[in-house]
């Protein structure tokens, strides 16, 4: 069977997630955030004492940061954190075997292909079902190599000294109002650590869903890539379809040490209902690699920025992004490339298109101090507007300071040309079917650098987006 048979099918469709079943949580905090319910999380999780000190300390710095107001939209006036739910479970141990899981979380993942991609694909795959992770399991071939792929609770409870060194070190508490936020809430996610000179030949997977109404999710993830070892890493998150606003808020932090490389791979199809504030960054020391490839789709607003701070000589970041923006969405979204050493190397490539009366921003940061050389970085974001009420901005940040360091940045806004879709139509193509052809012409470079299982969803997804955007 040949190599692209062999790939599953991933299930991405637009409304693939739009479904829930009844609620039944053995764990529930209730409303509101209080000290009494970080407490009830600490207890629940059976948290270490240094655990519980940092959840409060980063309650205190949530309640004392205002909501950013420089990122992009009032719209974050409207999220209620006092009718959130910040804590739900069916359990709080992760199951090793399929069968054990609950049945209503386990149908909800058999309708979404999880047990299909693990035994066809995976090296290991983790299904978190709101706060906590409802599946964890990773082949025993790689667990044979060291390989450690457990949710964040497992991991700070089980390996202490390799989890709480880097802890919180790549995003601190107080970087931003959601990362203290994550910090004080934090359940879920992924710790993954990967020993030296172990390189992965088939990708990790995580899948994250929401199934509650008025509930934040906020999913921690650490993976530390050891000297010389090499992994991919994919990520999916759903929703079904609430009138009421739900809060994905996470915090993913990697660590590529010398030679290292990680690659970081999302797609998310949030419903419409979905704010999605999230902070990633990387720390890429010398000779390391790290590359985010991201992909957002659906929510209501979106902010996430990844970022890679340059540490080590030689290092290498690179984010390549695509959003797409339908009716009542704003994706604000882009990169963060800090250089911190000498002969480091950074490439942005985004790509967003909007819809309707979507809106996209790209908001990136490049920064070279004037004491580094041989610093390189390449930024390119390019817009596409499918309709005139459609929207979009450009916000690009670069210092560059001193000599001997090279940067170029390129933007371009276009519209979908009326004399192409005319031309397409005039060889028997629908008006629809010429639009997302040239959609997908304008991303198909980028669609490309997704792995083939994802590559042929995400232009099933756009498909399906660009359905009605006609007429």
């Amino acid at each position: 069977m040949s190599e692209v048979a062999d790939k599953p099918d991933l299930n991405l469709d637009v409304d693939s997630g739009n479904f829930s079943y009844p609620e039944d949580y053995a764990y529930d905090a209730g409303r509101g955030l209080t000290a009494d319910t970080i407490n009830y999380i600490c207890d629940v999780k059976n948290d270490p004492q240094w655990i519980r000190e940092f959840r409060l300390r980063a309650l205190e710095i949530f309640q004392k940061k205002p909501n950013p107001t420089h990122w992009a939209s009032k719209d974050l006036e409207n999220i209620d954190f006092d009718k959130i739910r910040y804590y739900l479970a069916k359990g709080q141990q992760a199951k090793r075997s399929w069968e054990e899981v609950p049945d209503d979380v386990k149908k909800t993942f058999e309708r979404l292909g999880i047990p299909e991609k693990e035994r066809k694909f995976l090296a290991g795959v983790e299904a978190q079902f709101d706060s906590e992770a409802a599946y964890s399991n990773i082949k025993k071939a790689f667990a044979d190599e060291g390989v450690i792929f457990v949710g964040s609770t497992e991991g700070l409870h089980k390996y202490p000294e390799i989890f709480r060194p880097w802890f919180g070190k790549v995003i601190p508490i107080g970087d931003n109002k959601y990362s203290a936020l994550n910090s004080a809430v934090f359940s879920g996610g992924s710790f993954i650590y990967v020993p030296k000179g172990v390189k992965l030949k088939h990708p990790l997977q995580a899948y994250f869903r929401i199934n509650a109404e008025q509930f934040g999710q906020f999913e921690r993830t650490l993976i530390i890539a050891d000297e010389g070892a090499e992994m991919t890493y994919m990520e999916g998150c759903t929703a079904p379809k609430f009138e009421t606003a739900t809060l994905h808020s996470a915090v993913v932090e990697l660590v590529a040490l010398k030679g290292a490389k990680i690659q970081y791979i999302t797609v998310q199809n949030w419903s419409a209902n979905v704010f999605n504030l999230v902070t990633k960054r990387g720390l890429a020391m010398e000779d390391a690699e790290i590359k985010w490839i991201d992909c957002n789709i659906g929510s209501r607003l979106t902010m996430k920025y990844p970022g890679v701070i340059l540490k080590g000589r030689r290092a290498r970041g690179e984010v390549v992004s695509i959003a797409l923006a339908n009716n009542g969405q704003h994706q604000d979204t882009g990169a963060k490339m800090i250089h911190a050493a000498d002969e480091t190397t950074s490439n942005i490539i985004a790509k967003s298109i909007s819809i309707g009366h979507g809106r996209s921003s790209y908001r990136g940061l490049v920064h070279i101090p004037k004491h580094l050389k041989g610093c390189k970085n390449n930024t390119e974001c390019d817009a596409l507007l499918i309709n005139p009420e459609s929207r979009t901005d450009t916000y690009p940040a670069i210092s560059v300071r001193g000599d001997g360091n090279s940067v170029q940045h390129e933007a371009s806004v276009s519209k979908v040309s009326a004399e192409q879709i005319f031309y397409m139509q005039q060889r028997g193509l629908t008006e629809a079917q010429a639009m997302s052809l040239s959609v997908n012409g304008f991303v198909n470079d980028l669609v490309n650098q997704f792995p083939i299982e994802y590559s042929v969803e995400l232009k099933r997804l756009i498909d399906l987006e660009m359905e009605g955007s006609v007429g």
